[in-house]
């Protein structure tokens, strides 16, 4: 499975905080694994992204610090 690419291009958001998420996330997988992996064909980067991109990961920031 690749990284959808037409999501990405379409997406308004702040690219920058985007791809913080997906770098946290895709340390998280690193460690701990993921069910989608095997998908992705064990790519945690391209799993990483697709799961940002399609919203199946939560986050937030914490702007007081």
């Amino acid at each position: 499975m690749a990284i959808p690419l037409e999501k990405l291009i379409n997406r308004d958001d702040n690219i920058y905080e985007l791809t913080c998420v997906a770098i946290k996330r895709a340390a998280f997988v690193t460690k701990y694994g993921d069910e989608e992996l095997e998908l992705h064909d064990f790519k945690v980067v391209s799993l990483s992204i697709a799961q940002v991109l399609e919203n199946r990961v939560e986050y937030f920031f914490d702007k007081s610090e």
